[in-house]
């Protein structure tokens, strides 16, 4: 079943940290897709790692009470490729975390945590769960942060080359690699995994396949935004504690078990992307022109 089958508007508003509120957000639904979570770059759980890993744990303490009560058919929990932080292994195969060394970041320790929380509640209490790790989301609907690193790597750069930065910024060597999947992908995969049979009690990387270097991503992001090609240059910045230097999944199993993968070229992702930020700065510049 494809995502856009699924779309419709949401009708709840609350705070789902909060038991009661998790209970009435449950009741009467067959699927549940738990997405809640603070979310951003790499700066974003470096700067804010007790907040991370507190409301993460305040939302699994309540929606998963709340799920073992009402027990619906299925709930599928969004993990994040930050559980593989320390993996070794390439691609990265969903049995290969049993033996990758635990995220040393906050963020990725309380991903994989809720994760645990699946397995356990499934355990105890015969609830159904499905797990997607989405790997390295971008797309329109992501605005970038005035501070780098707050958000995720594909608007912050974007929004440098938007504002004519050169020589461009980017974190580290840019030698790390990841795998950009575009948010329509990863929103077909999740609604495909909680709608399969095939996925009930199992985990999946929701991921593209192309493996890129950070270097690579910045100039394919440089050049969409229509830039001379021969004044590309980068300038690296300072890393943080936890930069993964490698991020490349397996997604044979969705493949297998699902009939799912990545459909967006990446390519085509960030032109959309650039086009969808581009037009957001256009919208603030004629309201702020615009005496009205």
């Amino acid at each position: 079943m494809r995502a856009a089958d699924q779309r419709e508007p949401a009708d709840f508003i609350g705070d789902l940290r909060d038991l009661d509120t998790a209970r009435r957000a449950l009741d009467g639904c067959e699927r549940v897709i738990h997405l809640a979570a603070i979310v951003g770059g790499i700066g974003n759980f470096h700067r804010y790692p007790h907040t991370l890993l507190e409301n993460n744990h305040a939302l699994y303490n309540a929606i998963f009470e709340a799920a073992v009560e009402h027990q619906p058919e299925r709930l599928t929990y969004v993990s994040s490729s930050m559980v593989f932080e320390n993996a070794s292994r390439f691609p990265t195969r969903e049995e290969d975390l049993r033996t990758t060394p635990a995220p040393w970041s906050a963020y990725g320790f309380s991903k994989l945590a809720g994760e645990v929380y699946c397995r356990a509640a499934h355990a105890e209490h015969g609830l159904r769960y499905t797990i997607c790790r989405p790997f390295n989301a971008y797309g329109p609907g992501e605005m970038p942060d005035d501070e780098p690193g707050i958000a995720h790597m594909v608007p912050d750069v974007i929004k440098k080359v938007l504002a004519g930065q050169n020589p461009l910024q980017i974190f580290g060597s840019g030698a790390q690699t990841r795998t950009l999947t575009y948010v329509d992908d990863i929103a077909d995969g999740i609604v495909t995994a909680t709608f399969a049979d095939a996925a009930e009690n199992e985990d999946f990387n929701i991921s593209a396949r192309q493996e890129m270097t950070v270097a690579e991503i910045a100039r394919l992001i440089w050049d969409e935004c229509g830039n001379d090609p021969a004044a590309f240059e980068l300038e690296h910045l300072g890393s943080f504690e936890v930069d993964v230097q490698r991020r490349w999944p397996d997604v044979s199993k969705a493949e297998r078990l699902l009939g799912w993968k990545a459909q967006v070229p990446v390519r085509e992702g960030i032109r959309r992307t650039v086009d969808w930020l581009r037009a957001q700065g256009e919208h603030a510049q004629n309201r702020e022109s615009d005496p009205g």
